[in-house]
């Protein structure tokens, strides 16, 4: 079986985009499917038009799209089915399997009645809440609900659909889709790339001068609702109650100037570490250091719908998670249990439960083991990918392309 996914961006480019999508396709190559990547105009990374990365194929689309908001869409649009086209009438893949945004679903869809072969859109966000929570969009702007309708089209016009969470799929539903056919393929680890705990990277700890803690750790994207100026402002309390504790930030993005400023401005200056960006193959060395991952996300619309990849992978590496309690982090963790949820929007009570997860020491362990547990059965992506083989093989079992009951 061929599957070729079609994509916004791929590796080399590192985003959780990227982790997931380089997941999905190792999954897949260990069951025996011949997988390939195609990505649109908004790949940005110099590359030749056909490259390998990580023993995965990706294809590029080529040029950049002009004109007016809306009609540069369109083209960029045209020019990704294009792309497919050429690219399916070479390789012949037996699946278009389509990731969102909508622009990508939509090129995929025109390229697979063109070409009757079934596609399946999976939708990983609703953009235009995305641009929200990034603070380029606005909900209920034009382009707010001109993306919501590209996306509807793109939904209706699928053989099958997944999403990422719980969340997506009941918002979908609300418009009015049939439940029976959307599926969900939570986020998942790739357990391979997790072996034993790293014991901690002492020469990096000494390095950065940060002492033996307790460390409270954010590795990722620096954006607004990351929650991470309220991570900042929890600080002051922490140190009160722990005076040894420490933040390590690992990371950029467009709040890394406004939050080192809000960090140096903090009574809590001394305690908090900013590192910047690192390669995605030191990210281990960081997380070795860290007792406690924190994950204060802010409470809003994208956030309750979406579920983020961070905590997972914080699980696999057998560290303590402390989140805010979201739709997202509710439908990942089980407070008590795999990790410990705080009020959203709220410094105090980060530091709060934060201070307390501090001081249950004796069960770090049982933290961890549950975690771990919990990533082992719900997942992993070794064994959730099957889902995907199953759907495809209704799929193509069909002549007509009449859309499938994803759901499971």
């Amino acid at each position: 079986m061929k599957v070729l996914h079609v994509l916004d961006h791929s590796l080399p480019l590192q985003s959780g985009y990227t982790f997931r999508t380089r997941a999905i396709l190792k999954a897949q190559q260990a069951l025996g499917i011949e997988v390939r990547g195609i990505t649109g105009v908004r790949h940005f990374e110099e590359g030749p038009d056909h490259e390998i990365v990580d023993g995965l194929n990706f294809h590029r689309t080529s040029g950049q799209a002009s004109g007016p908001a809306g009609l540069r869409e369109w083209r960029e649009i045209g020019a990704l089915a294009q792309s497919i086209e050429q690219l399916a009438t070479e390789w012949q893949p037996d699946i278009i399997h389509a990731h969102s945004p909508a622009l990508c679903g939509l090129a995929g869809v025109r390229a697979a009645k063109k070409l009757d072969i079934p596609m399946v859109y999976e939708i990983r966000a609703f953009w235009e809440d995305a641009a929200v929570g990034n603070g380029t969009g606005s909900e209920g702007s034009v382009k707010y609900n001109l993306t919501r309708a590209l996306e509807n089209r793109v939904v209706g016009n699928a053989d099958a659909v997944f999403t990422i969470c719980d969340g997506l799929r009941e918002d979908l539903i609300d418009r009015g889709f049939d439940g029976g056919r959307i599926g969900i393929m939570r986020n998942g680890v790739d357990l391979s790339l997790f072996g034993d705990v790293p014991e901690p990277d002492e020469p990096l700890r000494k390095e950065l001068g940060i002492g033996k803690g307790p460390i409270i750790g954010f590795i990722g994207s620096f954006y607004d609702y990351e929650g991470l100026d309220d991570l900042i402002a929890a600080m002051p309390e922490l140190i009160a109650e722990h005076p040894e504790a420490r933040l390590l930030m690992v990371g950029g993005g467009p709040m890394a100037d406004a939050l080192r400023q809000q960090a140096q401005s903090s009574e809590a200056a001394d305690a908090i570490k900013f590192v910047g960006r690192v390669p995605h193959s030191e990210v281990e060395r960081y997380y070795s250091l860290c007792d406690v991952m924190a994950y204060p996300r802010k409470a809003m619309r994208l956030t309750e719908l979406v579920t983020p990849l961070k905590p997972l992978e914080a699980m696999a590496q057998r560290r303590l998670v402390a989140a805010s309690d979201i739709g997202g982090h509710r439908e990942l963790m089980r407070d008590g249990e795999t990790g410990v949820l705080f009020a959203p929007d709220n410094p105090s009570a980060c530091a709060q439960s934060l201070s307390r997860l501090i001081t249950q020491k004796d069960q770090w362990d049982d933290f961890r083991t549950n975690g771990i547990a919990h990533i082992r059965a719900n997942h992993d992506w070794a064994k959730n990918a099957r889902r995907y083989q199953d759907v495809y093989q209704v799929l193509l079992a069909r002549s007509d392309h009449s859309p499938i009951s994803a759901a499971a």
